[in-house]
């Protein structure tokens, strides 16, 4: 099977198509709704995943009945995956009605919700809702397999590439930092993403960079097929800090050889959820959700992307903290996850 990520431009091209005369002959055009989908950086797994649920879910006019060959999404959608500086970015986005859905780390979106954490003092983001839960996202600590960076520690003092402000990374690399004894000022910090991290690790400009992402992840198979690089352990007493203060953290493994001539690393995961407002309705995003976990979705996910076999309708709601929109609860209901 060939797929492709239903993007935001082929959706708009395919809408201006129907709109125009692609309806032509048929009684009454149907009704179009786009919804869109915030992601990450293209080079990250939120983007290529985003594409895979974005496809599943839609169902443009004129489609084939599912069961037909046809699509099994909602009647009328069509979704788009776009990119975005990341968690706490999309979050926002959705709030302030920018984007429909998106996707975020499980602590970044449970402190907006709350007002606490990393988010202390900020009014709480009372209508963020959750419609599931995804799937692991590992913390990649990424430096030159012979640069002198063996642990967090050996950060200190380096050039250390955090990511971008509004990215979940971002908070993470923080955190991480402070768990270790260390913070943003003991490093010199750079806000690099994907493609652009990489060249400079390649480069010699930094020294190592942060990533949050499901491994693998692409931009950094590109750079282990061009580099020797390492992850660096995330474990120790400062991993056990973490996980012992903040719960959406677990200590996790990336198993050997998911990157060219990398072995297995011991590291902190935390989950990755999609979010949408309580101001959709309800309908709508039950009949998301119902489309995301049928038959065909199943097939597009475990296809699409590497990290798309883990998510599972047995683990939608693994480690949620934010509320379910009420047409997601339905669906689980139905589907016997909720009482």
């Amino acid at each position: 099977m060939t797929m492709k990520p239903f993007g935001k431009a082929a959706a708009i091209a395919a809408a201006a198509a129907l709109l125009s005369g692609g309806l032509t002959g048929a009684p009454q055009a149907q009704e179009i709704r786009f919804f869109t989908i915030g992601t990450g950086g293209t080079a990250y797994t939120y983007y290529p995943v985003g594409g895979v649920i974005a496809n599943a879910i839609s169902k443009p006019p004129g489609s084939r009945e599912c069961g037909e060959g046809g699509s099994c999404g909602v009647e009328g959608l069509i979704a788009s995956a776009v990119s975005s500086r990341g968690s706490v970015d999309n979050v926002n986005a959705i709030l302030s009605g920018l984007r429909d859905s998106g996707f975020a780390q499980s602590d970044v979106a449970y402190w907006a919700f709350t007002g606490t954490g990393t988010m202390e003092g900020k009014e709480p983001a009372e209508d963020l809702r959750t419609i599931a839960a995804l799937f692991e996202e590992h913390i990649h600590l990424v430096a030159l397999k012979d640069g002198g960076v063996n642990s967090v520690a050996d950060l200190k003092g380096k050039r250390v590439s955090l990511d971008e402000p509004g990215s979940g990374t971002y908070v993470d690399a923080k955190l991480i930092l402070e768990a270790n004894g260390l913070s943003a000022s003991d490093v010199t910090a750079e806000a690099l993403k994907g493609n652009a991290a990489s060249e400079a690790l390649r480069n010699g400009k930094i020294d190592a960079f942060f990533v949050v992402a499901g491994y693998p992840t692409g931009s950094l198979v590109e750079l282990a097929s061009a580099a020797d690089i390492k992850l660096v352990p995330i474990d120790g007493d400062g991993a056990k800090s973490l996980t012992d203060k903040y719960g959406f953290f677990s200590q996790s493994e990336i198993p050997a050889e998911t990157y060219k001539g990398v072995p297995a690393v011991s590291t902190v995961a935390v989950g990755a959820q999609w979010y949408t407002s309580a101001k959709h309705d309800d309908e709508l995003i039950y009949g998301i959700t119902k489309a995301l976990w049928n038959e065909e979705s199943r097939t597009l996910l475990d296809v699409g992307h590497a990290k798309g076999k883990t998510i599972t309708l047995e683990t939608a709601l693994a480690g949620v903290g934010v509320p379910l929109h009420p047409g997601a609860e339905k669906f689980y209901k139905e589907a016997g996850l909720i009482k």
